[in-house]
């Protein structure tokens, strides 16, 4: 009643949500846990379940402060002394303690037991859904290890990325416990066509190499080190430079300016030059590409599993507002296309999940499993390409579900749409990825026979599936470049079927029905008048 009122209130603030956060984001996520639980990561649940709690409370409120501060290049000191220096937020050293204190950077290298990897790909997903800037050196720090640890020389770095402790002094490593490590791949004359290259190496006496030349992208430039590209005598090769010489001197290269970029606010991402700058070799001359393959894999992992948890963040916020906020004398999740698009979201977010850990889960067994190995190489690029995609256009059905309250940045879903682009375009852009899987199951070992027995794992289940996928094998057979994307596409919708259907989930008679049986149109929001979409909203956030 207006009496309740203050003489000049003009109104009474109602029908709004309460606070998203606190939130156990390992608790409400159901498909998250059984897809880690399938995968063989079930002996870190414990462990999975704290980083849960952490990153929807803690984690989730330093990702506003991370974001809104934005890092500030400083290039000298007060005194005209070159430091070339990124400050950040506390919250962004913060979130990066936190992380690699629970082992979001090393946990597959410092605990190599069976079902690490897909632990560490959970603990990823968790963290990227809190603050997703922070998980760019992260990701660099974790992929980089297996690569290190082949020069008996650099053991000590790839000891020191593994390992459970975050320093953002800018000190030699051999005053650190732990360290973080960046990349820098791309030229402003090449973008992916790395072997365009231009930056020199040109050997020294004492075993290192002088890098002089660019990067158009230098990500993270306050780590302690960064595995770069560049021509040595014998071609394009890997080196590690490290950011401070043994004796604590800076090493010699210069930071031009910081990227002023779409998203990904919370991280720094730079030009460069280098000015005779000190690394080491890492794999031989000419070998830079094949040197990286296994890093690259692992960071186009950490993109399909970025992409999905920004999904899955979106699809939480929206089922959380729709419970609450009431439209025309109803809760919006009670209105019938409200809950049609709010299940189909649903529907892709779990497709997803369930697809990238099921990747991280063959990459747990690369190394026991040459099965598993060549499905890793293959479906890593099938899902990057195709879960990277999809991002873009959920984490906007989302925002709608919210409506205006959805695009303004007291929300988190201004943040999540800057960010989804992101991870589609890192690590090699869509049509890079889709040559790739081309390559792979014509030319690499074991590609195609892997891809066929993980589609052969769910026949019978379902007849739709079954058409969809002989359908799949013809087309497979005789595959070109300039419909690579399309065939690919088809490829990721039959596995993501394939997980779905061997988990027994709840979701995958209407995946197949919607995404492989065109019982679905262009947008969100399509699926058919009958669809359970009870289920799916029960699975997404618990009420």
């Amino acid at each position: 009643m207006m009496d309740d009122l203050a003489p000049f209130d003009t109104h009474r603030v109602d029908n709004q949500p309460p606070p998203f956060e606190p939130r156990d984001l390992w608790a409400d996520d159901v498909a998250m846990r059984e897809a880690v639980a399938r995968a063989g990561g079930e002996a870190f649940a414990v462990r999975l379940a704290g980083y849960g709690a952490l990153a929807g409370d803690e984690l989730y409120r330093l990702g506003f402060d991370a974001n809104r501060d934005r890092p500030r290049l400083r290039t000298h000191d007060c005194t005209g002394q070159r430091i070339d220096t990124v400050e950040f937020h506390p919250a962004y050293h913060r979130l990066l303690a936190v992380a690699k204190t629970h082992g979001v950077a090393g946990l597959s290298w410092h605990e190599p037991v069976p079902g690490a990897h897909v632990a560490r790909a959970a603990l990823s997903y968790l963290h990227h859904q809190a603050e997703a800037g922070t998980s760019c050196p992260l990701t660099m720090t974790h992929a980089a290890v297996p690569v290190l640890q082949r020069e008996p020389g650099l053991h000590d770095w790839a000891m020191k990325a593994a390992a459970p402790h975050y320093d953002p002094r800018d000190v030699p490593i051999a005053d650190k416990a732990g360290i973080t490590l960046g990349m820098g791949m791309t030229e402003k004359q090449g973008g992916s066509d790395v072997r365009t290259n231009a930056t020199t190496a040109t050997p020294a006496d004492d075993g290192t190499y002088a890098l002089v030349g660019h990067k158009w992208f230098f990500s993270a430039p306050m780590c302690d080190g960064f595995l770069v590209l560049a021509q040595a005598p014998r071609g394009l090769t890997c080196f590690l430079m490290p950011r401070r010489l043994d004796d604590g001197r800076k090493n010699a290269f210069r930071l031009m300016r910081l990227k002023d970029k779409l998203g990904d606010w919370a991280n720094a991402s730079s030009e460069v030059e280098f000015t005779g700058a000190r690394a080491w070799r890492v794999g031989d001359e000419g070998r830079g590409v094949a040197t990286i393959i296994e890093m690259v894999m692992l960071t186009r992992l950490d993109c399909m599993l970025g992409s999905a948890a920004g999904m899955r963040m979106a699809l939480a916020q929206a089922v959380h507002h729709a419970r609450h906020r009431v439209a025309f004398g109803r809760p919006l999740v009670e209105h019938a296309l409200m809950r049609n698009v709010l299940g189909d979201l649903a529907l892709e977010s779990e497709a997803a999940t369930a697809f990238a850990v099921r990747v991280a889960g063959a990459v747990d067994a690369a190394r026991r499993d040459l099965d598993e190995a060549a499905f890793a190489r293959v479906a890593t690029a099938v899902g990057k390409y195709w879960i990277c995609k999809r991002a873009p256009a959920f984490v906007n059905e989302a925002q709608e579900c919210l409506g205006g309250a959805g695009y303004v940045e007291e929300s988190i879903l201004p943040r999540l749409y800057r960010q989804a682009p992101l991870n589609s375009i890192w690590e090699g852009s869509g049509n890079i990825q889709c040559l790739d899987v081309l390559r792979a199951l014509s030319r690499e070992a074991g590609a195609r026979e892997a891809i066929a027995a993980e589609l052969a794992s769910a026949a019978g289940r379902d007849t739709v599936y079954d058409t969809f996928v002989d359908r799949l094998h013809g087309d497979l057979s005789s595959a070109t470049e300039v419909g690579a994307r399309l065939i690919v596409e088809r490829v990721a919708l039959a596995l993501q079927a394939a997980v779905l259907l061997r988990a027994g989930s709840p979701a995958a008679a209407l995946f197949v029905r919607s995404r492989l049986g065109g019982a679905h149109g262009l947008a969100f929001g399509t699926l058919p008048d009958d669809a359970d979409t009870g289920v799916l909203l029960a699975r997404a956030l618990p009420a």
